[in-house]
């Protein structure tokens, strides 16, 4: 979502034309299904329930990611050759396209279970798992991978069912891939209204009862795991630009997702700690758990609570030293608890995305955590537990980044790439959306998702090259290693704008520098490393991949 100046946002909304009187929306939740019907004058539409049926149109796309990922299936890029309409979806001819991208947009041919060489047994006996019972009644449309057709009728309640038995685990891909869809796809410039909290697929098909008309609108997940299915007259797009607002407005509330990711804050790095003191006296190394007051050399004290998320080190000499771990979520939150404040919520929104911008510009892996500095200096973080409303924000922010700029904020200075905290009230204040403050502090940007999902990787060719030359020299050593698994192809390698180099496991691709010296192979080594052991304990062993990733390169220099 390439940021857009609110006038011509504006005038877009205006021009908008009524495309559907009238929204159903369906979503399961505690073993039932509820339903709305939003309406925008016009005669009331007939009212639904779970046996209504609706086309599987465009739907059965995200069954078969679900089910390739999940088996680990190969997922080839797909190469557009010019022929087939349906690559309209899919990239320009002589272009290729990859499996979370080909989601987000509906490309149908890259996800043909012929081309994928998914048969009919092992795919009945995975959803049989999943379902608890071999696919029968009113789940036949999932019997058979080849059967899968737009123009099929699924009951309602079968169609949320069937999503609602994939675990968190085995969609995680697929709704990475499906933030997008609010971001750049059908949904694009909606991501106002829904955050990050809507990860669904679009369709658009034929209405059943006159052909000459379309339905469309999307299918998926809330940020929760909730199940969700809604539709409307005109195709998802049209769906989505008259909808959002009132859609998002409608939908049940989002509980508490898992927090993903790993932040290890290094506290108070700027004023050197005398002494840890708790409710038992001085604190010994080790996780912190209760009340605590921390002394400082310069004669000041701080008072603090934790749960075990904080924990108490000796550095070299003798130094106590404060760490927590995080999930980034928590992480964001706390910063937004030290740096500014829940109670202006579009303001916090921004600054929620910036401050998660700015980890992933900043930060560096150390053990498989992002690792960064509690100081003035980088972002200050809270020692206490988030609060509520922070946590809120934050979660309903997850995952989301500005892409294409250095990212800056303060709290009162605004300058060229840096966001001012009163300026963003003054603006929120204003009637501004969360969006609309990022613009206006970061031009060149664009509203994106952790690690560049699905788009924005620039090859580096050199760096490939160097590595598919390489692998083959490390295999000796490397197969004996316990825990590596070559990866199933080769990987991208991606130029890296900002921050420190790091490999994006679930999308086997590489984010670092062009090399240029012997430092830059040990780091694309070390990432590759990472891949290879990234279902093994010792590929978050940084030491251990550090170590090995020297030796490779050494391998490299003797066989020249």
């Amino acid at each position: 979502m390439r940021f857009v100046r609110p006038a011509l946002m504006a005038a877009t909304l205006l021009a908008m034309p009524a495309w559907s009187a009238s929204l159903d929306v369906a979503w399961w939740r505690d073993g039932k299904m509820e339903v709305r019907q939003l309406r925008q004058g016009g005669a009331a539409p007939p009212p639904f329930d779970g046996a209504r049926q609706v086309p599987l149109a465009s739907l059965w796309k995200l069954f078969v990611y679900v089910y390739a990922s999940d088996n680990k299936v190969a997922m080839p890029d797909y190469r557009c050759g010019g022929r087939d309409p349906e690559e309209v979806y899919c990239c320009d001819a002589g272009q290729s396209i990859g499996h979370d991208a080909a989601l987000a947009q509906s490309c149908g041919p890259f996800f043909s279970p012929k081309r994928l060489m998914i048969t009919a047994a092992p795919w009945r006996q995975y959803w049989t798992t999943r379902l608890g019972s071999a696919p029968a009644g009113d789940f036949a449309w999932l019997a058979d991978p080849a059967q899968l057709a737009p123009g099929r009728l699924v009951r309602l309640d079968s169609l949320l069912r069937a999503l609602d038995s994939i675990p968190a685990a085995s969609r995680v891909d697929a709704e990475a891939a499906l933030l997008r869809v609010v971001l750049d796809g059908r949904g694009a410039g909606t991501a106002r209204w829904f955050g990050s909290q809507l990860r669904v697929k679009t369709y658009s098909w034929h209405e059943q009862r006159r052909a000459d008309e379309r339905i469309g609108g999307a299918a998926g997940w809330l940020a929760d795991g909730t199940p969700i299915w809604f539709g409307g007259a005109g195709g998802s797009s049209n769906v989505f630009e008259q909808w959002a607002p009132r859609l998002a407005a409608s939908l049940p509330p989002v509980g508490a997702a898992d927090d993903g990711g790993c932040v290890v804050v290094d506290y108070f790095k700027r004023y050197p700690i005398r002494a840890v003191r708790g409710e038992r006296g001085v604190a010994v190394p080790g996780p912190l758990n209760g009340r605590y007051h921390v002394r400082f050399e310069n004669g000041q004290s701080l008072a603090l609570r934790s749960s075990g998320e904080l924990m108490l080190v000796q550095e070299q000499g003798g130094r106590p030293q404060l760490r927590g771990r995080f999930g980034v979520n928590e992480y964001v939150a706390r910063v937004l608890d030290r740096e500014a404040s829940a109670n202006e919520p579009e303001a916090a929104k921004a600054l929620a995305i910036a401050a998660r911008t700015y980890l992933q510009q900043n930060a560096v892996t150390v053990a498989g955590c992002q690792q960064i500095a509690d100081s003035s200096a980088t972002q200050r973080v809270s020692t206490s537990p988030a609060t509520p409303a922070a946590l809120a924000i934050a979660r309903w922010t997850d995952q989301l980044i500005v892409d294409g700029v250095t990212v800056r904020y303060h709290s009162n200075q605004s300058s060229e790439g840096t966001m001012a905290w009163s300026e963003a009230v003054r603006q929120a204040r204003q009637g501004k959306h969360y969006d609309e403050l990022l613009a206006a502090a970061y031009p060149g940007g664009a509203l994106s998702t952790v690690g560049n999902t699905g788009v924005r990787c620039r090859r580096l060719a050199q760096n490939e090259d160097w590595l598919a030359r390489s692998v083959p020299r490390w295999q000796r050593v490397l197969l004996r290693e316990a825990g590596y698994e070559a990866p199933p192809q080769a990987p991208l390698v991606c130029a890296l704008s900002s921050g420190a180099p790091y490999s994006e496991q679930s999308r086997n691709r590489i984010f670092m520098r062009p090399l240029a010296t012997r430092e830059d192979r040990i780091t694309l080594a070390h990432e590759y490393l990472h891949l290879g052991l990234r279902r093994h304990p010792r590929g978050q062993d940084e030491e251990y991949v550090e170590r090995l990733a020297r030796r490779l390169v050494d391998l490299n220099l003797e066989a020249l």
